[in-house]
């Protein structure tokens, strides 16, 4: 079972990951992160978050392309699970790629605070 308040944020870039954090605290909201698109898939499995930010450019065995099609081809996450690629990638090309993945929104960095907030509660209402 997915947990509604649980957020996921994979990114290698510590301040990305804080201004990210900051942006969404809330009361009513679990808010995690993992540095790696390894660690961030092991958490995917363990937590089971409504919804991953996930960034596309990490170093590794996964990237976040890898990571989001692991969790929209898992039986259990595909449909509960929502998944924001976050990433400077703005080319055609790499939206497609992140289309392809799965991905159900790609934001590219740098983005407004606000526009991550408003994404954001499109997937997670209780926001």
């Amino acid at each position: 079972m997915v947990t509604q308040s649980k957020v996921l944020v994979v990114d290698d870039q510590e301040e990305i990951r804080l201004l990210i954090l900051a942006t969404l605290d809330a009361d009513n909201i679990d808010l995690f992160e993992a540095d790696s698109g390894e660690e961030g898939w092991r958490l995917v499995q363990n937590l089971r978050p409504a919804l991953v930010l996930l960034d596309v450019m990490m170093p590794g065995a996964l990237d976040g392309y890898q990571v989001c099609r692991q969790i929209k081809t898992d039986p259990i996450l595909k449909n509960a699970t929502k998944v924001i690629l976050l990433t400077g990638r703005s080319s055609a090309s790499d939206i497609e790629l992140g289309k392809e993945a799965g991905c159900d929104a790609y934001l590219i960095k740098p983005f407004s605070p606000i526009e991550l907030l408003d994404l954001v509660e499109r997937f997670v209402p209780s926001m």
